[in-house]
Order: C-alpha cells, then sequence, then structure tokens
C-alpha cells in the first residue's frame, strides 16, 4: 500500500518515521514550504532521502511565480504563469520552464507538481488567479506545452494540474467543495485543450482536482470520479502516466462523505485509489497511524485495480533515472516583463510616493512567501486588509497602494477608492488577477515581478 503514497511530514530534516517507511517501500515524499529554510538545507534534506532511499520520489510545488517553495523565505525569481501568458512568448516561457527544472534537478527533486493548466475563466477565482497562463483555452494550451516540455527535458517530471479544470471556480478547494456546473461540451472546448496539449508534450502525470461537476458525475468530485478520471482523462485524452491526487487533506477531499458517511484522508485515499488515482498525495503533517489508517481503509479496494497503480509508479520512478541535461542560465530582464504589465492611459508615478502594501489572507496554494516589491527589496509601508492607511502619512502625500486581486477584497477596494479620490497623483497596483478599475496591473506577485515593477516606477521618475 506505501507504494503509492505520496506523504508530507513535519520539520526541515528527515523524520525516522518517513525514513522507515521509506525502507518499507513507501513510494516517496512531498516537501512543503515549512520543510525549507534554504536551498542549501533543501538540499541536504532530499539527499537524507536519498540515502535511506536512492529511488524515492521526491516532489515539491514549484510552478514558477507565487507558488514557490524553494524560494519560500525569499519568494520566487520567475514570472507566473499569468503574465507569461500575457507576453505571449512561448520561447520565454519554455525557458522558465527548463529554468525551474534545473533548479530543481540540482536539488534533487525529480517531480514538479506543475504546470498550472487551469483556463481561468472566473475572475473571482479565489486559488487559481494567476496560477493560471491566462482566459483563452489556446492560449492556455501553448504555454502549458512549451513549459512542459522544456521542464520535462531539463529531466524533472511534471504534474500538469488541477484536472479537468479548476479555473471556473469562485470557491477554494482547500477550503470547500467547487462546483462546476457544466457539461462535457464546455469542458471539451475551453478546459480540455491545455490538459490535452500537455500530454501531448509528454507530461508524465497528471493531477485531479477536489471539484464537482454534477452534469458529468454528480457522486463525488473529479479525484473520486472513474467517469472523469477513466472515462475521460484516459480513454478520452488517451493519458498513460500516473494520476496524482492533489492534497487529500483539502476539504474539497477529506470532508466529502463515503456512501457510508465516512469523511477524513483514509476514506478519500480508499475513494481516490478505487476512481483511478495512482500516486495519493496526502498533503502536510503526516504520520504512522494516518498512514496505518489509510492502509485500513483500502482493503477493500480492488486489488488488481492497487497493483495497477503501484505498476504505474513503479514505471514513472524508473523514467527518472535519466542523465542530467544541461539548462541554459535564464536571464530576465526587467523591462521584457513590464511589457506584459497592464498599465492605464496616464498612470505616471509621483517621484515622492510612498509605497504602501496590503496583506489580505493569504491563498492556502501560495502561503506565505514574500512578494511584490518588498520581496524585491523596496522600502514598503505595509497593512492588513481593512486598516486605513499609516497614520503619519500627511493627508496631501501620494501613495503607491500594491495589492492582489483588488476587486476579491471590498476593504482594499473600498481603500482604493479613498486614495484615488483623495491623493492626486496616487496609483493602485493590482499584482493579482485584476477585475476592475487599477492603474497597473502586473498579473502576479513574485519576487521577480516585484524587480519587474520597481524597474517601471523608478524608469517613471520615482525616487523611492
Amino acid at each position: 500500500m506505501d507504494a503509492v503514497l505520496l506523504p508530507g511530514f513535519v520539520g526541515t530534516t528527515l523524520p525516522g518515521w518517513v525514513a522507515d517507511r521509506l525502507r518499507g517501500g513507501l513510494a516517496g515524499v512531498c516537501l512543503y514550504g515549512e520543510n525549507v529554510v534554504s536551498a542549501a538545507q533543501l538540499a541536504a534534506l532530499v539527499a537524507e532521502i536519498r540515502a535511506v532511499k536512492p529511488d524515492a520520489l521526491v516532489a515539491i510545488d514549484e510552478e514558477g511565480g507565487d507558488v514557490t517553495r524553494v524560494h519560500y523565505l525569499d519568494g520566487s525569481p520567475y514570472p507566473g504563469a499569468a503574465l507569461l501568458g500575457r507576453l505571449d512568448d512561448v520561447g520565454l516561457t519554455a525557458a522558465v520552464g527548463a529554468a525551474v527544472a534545473g533548479e530543481l534537478r540540482g536539488i534533487g527533486v525529480d517531480l514538479n507538481l506543475a504546470p498550472v493548466a487551469d483556463v481561468n475563466s472566473d475572475p473571482r477565482n479565489p486559488v487559481i488567479g494567476v496560477r493560471s497562463f491566462g482566459a483563452d483555452p489556446a492560449l492556455a494550451a501553448r504555454h502549458v506545452a512549451a513549459f512542459t516540455t522544456a521542464h520535462e527535458h531539463a529531466g524533472v517530471a511534471t504534474s500538469v494540474k488541477h484536472f479537468p479544470g479548476h479555473g471556473d471556480t469562485a470557491a477554494d478547494s482547500h477550503l470547500a467543495l467547487p462546483v462546476v456546473d457544466v457539461g462535457l461540451d464546455v469542458l471539451r472546448a475551453r478546459d480540455l485543450p491545455p490538459f490535452r496539449a500537455a500530454i501531448d508534450a509528454g507530461a508524465r502525470t497528471v493531477m485531479t482536482s477536489h471539484i464537482l461537476l454534477p452534469q458529468i458525475d454528480p457522486s463525488g468530485p473529479a479525484t473520486f470520479s472513474s467517469r472523469i478520471l477513466g472515462d475521460l482523462l484516459r480513454r478520452e485524452l488517451g493519458f498513460e502516466g500516473v494520476i496524482i491526487s492533489d492534497a487529500l487533506d483539502m476539504a474539497g477531499a477529506a470532508e466529502f462523505p463515503s456512501p457510508d458517511g465516512a469523511t477524513g484522508i483514509p476514506a478519500a485515499a480508499a475513494r481516490a485509489l478505487a476512481a483511478g488515482c495512482d500516486l495519493l498525495c496526502l498533503g502536510t503533517g503526516g504520520s504512522p497511524a494516518q498512514l496505518d489508517a489509510i492502509a485500513e481503509a483500502v482493503a477493500d479496494v480492488d486489488p488488481a485495480r492497487l497493483a495497477d497503480a503501484s505498476s504505474r509508479v513503479a514505471s514513472l520512478v524508473a523514467s527518472l533515472r535519466s542523465a542530467p541535461v544541461d539548462v541554459e542560465a535564464l536571464d530576465l530582464d526587467a523591462a521584457r516583463l513590464v511589457a506584459g504589465f497592464a498599465v492605464a492611459e496616464g498612470a505616471t508615478p509621483a517621484p515622492d510616493a510612498t509605497l504602501v502594501a496590503v496583506e489580505t489572507t493569504a491563498n492556502i496554494a501560495v502561503g506565505v512567501a514574500p512578494w511584490g516589491p518588498a520581496a524585491a527589496g523596496a522600502d514598503v509601508r505595509t497593512i492588513r486588509a481593512g486598516e486605513p492607511l499609516p497614520a503619519d502619512l500627511a493627508p496631501e502625500a501620494t501613495v503607491i497602494l500594491v495589492a492582489k486581486d483588488v476587486h476579491r477584497h471590498p476593504e482594499v477596494a473600498a481603500l482604493a477608492d479613498v486614495v484615488r479620490a483623495t491623493r492626486p497623483g496616487s496609483l493602485v497596483i493590482d499584482m493579482g488577477w485584476p477585475s476592475g478599475p487599477v492603474d497597473v496591473a502586473t498579473y502576479g506577485g513574485s519576487r521577480g515581478v516585484g524587480a519587474a515593477l520597481l524597474h517601471w516606477l523608478r524608469t517613471g521618475g520615482w525616487r523611492g
């Protein structure tokens, strides 16, 4: 049973219980931001894992952009998917994909839970947003393919996510079960093209989504649906690789009751495996007791299904033992990234404006990685959503207000309106997925994009 499990764990060194399970056949581990304090420490942790089990799968979420684990303490140097989609330069997207893979390969990670293939068709989406290449299926498809091809060529497996598409949601599956109430015709035209392109590009794994598609299978989320994983992904799209569940500690999976009323990670694991998932990502905070409970819960799963899943995982592991591929260093020119910004006519930074960043509730997928101009080294005043501007700012002082997803946070949108109305020359900058009036939209908030924003501000005359 352990051969299809990918747990997380607490700490920055390898716990003894994980080492014991790896020796006993555990497939591998998934690393999260809480496991990382530096690139050197992360490499040492991976080396610990490899010393116990040389062919262990070591997975991580390193999308490039806002979602980063390697750079969880300093912010990612790469532009994320949305800005790459705006630039629409597949060569640049491929270069970012290769660079991310090269960095992971150097650390020893061999499975990246990226790229995001979701078409972000709902601007209210609280969890995808700038992680998506865009709202246009064809654009998203060509960039997902470019990223996947380059990343796989560099020797690190991709996991294209979140099948069959998490873009048309206004809920976060970490916290609830989102519903996408569309039929197959819409899904085929809008959501599936990027996944089809990624499969054609050689993606070795596909990750499921914890979303309910009642017109296709009303019995449960996609992760638990043999219609979606078997009929749609395996047979219609022809995917033969490993199907990975999204983290089973998320509410969209763990809180959805089985027919007998059972909830929790063990029950979710049994349903996901039976439906067609081959590798079960369990989420953070694993333990021996959790894995024992999962083994008990899956005892009734068809042995042939378990054998098939184990065989697919073994084939994936065997495919990862290829020789290293050299990756060219990526030189990201700030002006090149600025070309993807959306800048309102007449938006010019005042020379003596004060940078004020607004922190909102962290997107769970992103976590608390540094973002924006502060991550890039600028002097930034920070407030929480709902708080007024710093009291020591003069009433006439101009402000550069920086936030993410302004339209999704009414208190931030209200503050933006006040800044515009009462402080002439001030700017409102959205580093998330914009919808509504802002002066500049950067389509991402990574450290790299923050540096590009500072370049734009300084080129425009700002002296901060």
